[in-house]
Parts: structure tokens; C-alpha cells; sequence
């Protein structure tokens, strides 16, 4: 499935999680590897599992709530790999708290980094793509745009803000040869669902039909399907990846 080669992606949050499983399939795909995230230690583990695999990949810090680390990062990809046709708009923060306590910092944090760092991002990225004509562009949304949830009014809008954000720019440069597509995982074995305790892990287990929790890989084969030229005619979807926990 999806031969890359020959093709540059840049993955965004690709120190750990759904990020560095996605960068490590997409290489094993054959697709040279941006790899972006702000830790540069993880980053750099991330980098030697695509190297001991024989894939090519670099390394770049990039705080995505940052609108110079974004444009500079963008630069640096496209000097040293000469292009990037695939960008995953992964990176991504929670702050959970009720709405009736939340700061306004916990709001702004969490949209800037999510969806303002996706949109810039993007708008940094595009040119190469529309000039090639060949674009893929994947935005990692979420089950909890779909459902929402309780204590994740700005995550929820966040990763909502993503899927409208996606058809939007599908529309845009469909006529170019691009795709913009997004991912909503469901229950994720991530660092960032680590902090649940058994209790609340086997609560939402009960509820997924598939009777188990999803992995990073699981992501990941989606977003490469949804990178190669077999997902041509795919685009403005939002593809969900979460066991059958939610169906639309």
C-alpha cells in the first residue's frame, strides 16, 4: 500500500505518540521525514528509530504556537529537502478543566497551538505543493470534535475548528492537485491518555466495540493511505480511526 518514494513529508508533534508513528510508517513507506516537534531529545530518538530502519529523515524544533518557529521551520524543510508534499498537522496540547473554571489562557493555549499552528503551518507549506501540483495534507482531528466532551470545551473546538478548516481547504486547492484530509482518532494509547487511571480506561473500553484500545500504528496506516496516490480521489473527509466508538 502507498509507495512514497521520492516523496518529502513533514510531521508536526513527530517526537512521540500518534506524531512519531506516523513519521516512522511514513519512512518505512519510503518518504523522507521532516521531523518537527520542541523536544529536541525525543526528536532525536525518533530520528535514530528511521535511521536504524534505513529511512531518511531531519530533525527541526518547531513550536507550533509560535508563528516565527513555524515560517522558520518551513524554511529550513524545504532548503534542506528541496520540497515537502505531505504535511500532517499533528502536534497538539490539552488543558481540560470545566468551562465554568477555565482561563481565558487555557482557551487561547490550547487554540493557538492546535488549530492557529495548523493553519500557519499550512499556509507555509502550500506553495510547494501547488506549484508540483501533488499535495497531501492530513489534519489529526478527534473523537471529541464529533462528540464532544465534558471539561474539553477547547480541545473540542480546537479539533472541530480542524474538520471545518480541512473541507475549507479542500475546496481551495482541489484544482491543483492537493488533498487536505483529516484523521479523528478515538481512545489512542498516547502519553496524552496515559493520565487516565484503570478505572476510567476501562469505562471507555466498554463502550469500543473493537473491545480494545487503538495504538499509534493504527493512526498512522491511515494517514499514509490518505498520503499516497491510492487516496487521489479522497479529499475533505474526515476519516475516524476509534473502534467503532463512534459512528457517524
Amino acid at each position: 500500500m502507498g509507495n512514497l518514494e521520492g516523496k518529502t513529508a513533514l510531521v508536526t508533534g513527530a517526537s512521540q505518540g500518534i506524531g512519531r508513528a506516523c513519521a516512522v510508517e511514513l519512512a518505512r513507506r519510503g518518504a523522507r521525514i521532516a521531523l518537527a516537534a520542541r523536544n529536541e531529545t525525543k526528536l532525536g530518538e525518533t530520528l535514530a528509530e528511521i535511521a536504524a530502519a534505513g529511512g531518511e529523515a531531519k530533525a527541526f524544533v518547531l513550536d507550533v504556537a509560535s508563528e516565527e518557529s513555524i515560517h522558520a521551520t518551513a524554511k529550513a524543510a524545504i532548503a534542506h529537502f528541496g520540497t515537502v508534499e505531505i504535511l500532517v498537522n499533528n502536534a497538539g496540547v490539552t488543558k481540560d478543566i470545566l468551562l465554568l473554571r477555565m482561563k481565558r489562557a487555557d482557551w487561547d493555549h490550547v487554540l493557538t497551538t492546535n488549530l492557529t499552528g495548523a493553519f500557519l503551518m499550512t499556509q507555509a507549506l502550500l506553495n510547494p505543493m501547488m506549484r508540483g501540483r501533488w499535495g497531501r495534507i492530513i489534519n489529526l482531528a478527534s473523537i471529541v470534535a464529533e462528540t464532544g466532551q465534558a471539561g474539553q470545551a477547547n480541545y473540542a473546538a480546537s479539533k472541530a475548528g480542524l474538520i471545518g478548516f480541512t473541507k475549507s481547504m479542500a475546496r481551495e486547492v482541489a484544482s491543483r492537485g492537493v488533498t487536505v484530509n483529516a484523521v479523528a482518532p478515538g481512545y489512542i494509547e498516547t502519553a496524552m491518555t496515559a493520565v487516565l487511571d484503570e478505572k476510567q480506561r476501562q469505562a471507555l473500553l466498554a463502550h469500543v466495540p473493537l473491545a480494545r484500545a487503538g495504538t499509534g500504528l493504527d493512526v498512522a496506516r491511515a494517514i499514509c493511505f490518505l498520503a499516497s496516490d491510492e487516496a487521489a480521489y479522497i479529499t475533505g473527509h474526515t476519516l475516524d480511526v476509534n473502534g467503532g466508538l463512534f459512528m457517524n
